[in-house]
């Protein structure tokens, strides 16, 4: 599964974060950002979700 954040559309919500922990955190200044590492982690029904909750939709999936 390919994930991309939109950084410039990302608003710093934090929703990927909390919904999909292992795959998804924010950076120093609050953007979403992927966890290096975190395909091995990755579970696409949790990832599908992140992306839902997203309130800006700022990440898709491929």
């Amino acid at each position: 599964m390919r994930i991309s954040i939109d950084k410039d559309r990302c608003i710093g919500a934090g929703q990927c974060a909390l919904t999909a922990p292992k795959v998804f955190t924010q950076d120093d200044d609050g953007f979403s950002e992927l966890l290096p590492g975190y395909e091995e982690s990755l579970d696409g029904a949790t990832v599908k979700e992140a992306a839902r909750v997203c309130p800006v939709q700022a990440i898709t999936l491929g």
